[in-house]
């Protein structure tokens, strides 16, 4: 059962995705697990991010970081590895014109509870019904420059204010800008407002990148509207009627890469290349790798 608290629920729910690209260096992005029907009725989970994410991360398969908890109240950290293309293509869907990819995964079985019902990711109408406003707070989770809230993986939550206007409709302005600082590992987490309680509130979009101008930093994040994940959700359900998209299974990774931390790299849309070193973080780096984050 979906935790309560929508920001509980959405820390649960948000994982790490990177990919080695030498001993040394790993590409790093940040995803979030949503619950949607099959063609048939039957529910499947599906994982959601940045579609550059996948897009800069070169081989066929990425790491997902999955967490699972114990009898003590204690979480393993147990990630494995899933198949993003085969030799005919990319295994998941993207949408045509914004940056938001999604993908079916098979969880392990004690953490399918730990994922979100599409029912949370805002439509057309859910900006207005809120009433929606400039200066508003939003979270947003994610693996900044690789690093996790602490050894089991979890991700790290920060906030901003809301620093575009008008947000809607969407068809006219299909991303917003928070006042907050995007670094590379951030890109494709879910960026949510919660309505004055722990119950209420609504998955607004997800990061895809940072503002510069001439290369320097504005302290602005990009963020794209959820209505445009639902879409391509949608597009992915229409392929899988039509046999086109089929589900890849979990494959484990080696233990030695089982730790949640590590340098990254990441672009201006937070996937670029860097091989900074790390704050004082409880994940700090591992194993000497350096981080290529998304």
């Amino acid at each position: 059962m979906i935790d309560a608290d929508l920001t509980v629920a959405l820390i649960k729910a948000t994982v790490q995705i990177d990919q080695p690209i030498s001993d040394a260096k790993r590409m790093v992005g940040t995803g979030f697990l949503v619950s949607v029907p099959t063609p048939g009725g039957a529910p499947q989970v599906v994982l959601v991010t940045a579609a550059h994410v996948f897009e800069k991360m070169p081989a066929p398969e990425v790491r997902v970081g999955w967490r699972v908890p114990g009898a003590k109240g204690n979480w393993s950290y147990m990630p494995s590895n899933i198949a993003i293309r085969a030799k005919d293509g990319a295994l998941y869907t993207q949408h045509p014109t914004q940056d938001i990819a999604v993908i079916p995964v098979k969880v392990p079985d004690s953490i399918k509870d730990q994922v979100i019902p599409e029912s949370l990711l805002a439509d057309e109408t859910t900006f207005d019904a809120q009433h929606v406003d400039p200066g508003d707070e939003m979270m947003t989770l994610g693996y900044p420059h690789g690093l996790s809230a602490n050894i089991s993986g979890f991700p790290i939550l920060r906030a901003g204010k809301l620093a575009s206007y008008p947000v809607s409709p969407s068809a006219t302005y299909p991303t917003f800008l928070i006042d907050l600082t995007a670094v590379p590992g951030n890109s494709g987490g879910p960026v949510f407002i919660k309505n004055g309680s722990k119950t209420g509130g609504f998955v607004a979009g997800i990061l895809i990148k940072q503002v510069e101008d001439e290369n320097q930093r504005l302290e602005l994040g990009v963020v794209t509207g959820a209505v445009y994940v639902r879409q391509t959700i949608d597009m992915m359900l229409k392929a899988q009627s039509s046999g086109v998209s089929p589900l890849r299974a979990v494959k484990p990774v080696a233990a030695a890469r089982d730790v949640p931390g590590g340098s990254a790299t990441d672009t201006t849309d937070m996937t670029g290349n860097s091989n900074t070193g790390t704050a004082n973080h409880a994940a700090k780096p591992t194993n000497g790798e350096s981080i290529d984050g998304q």
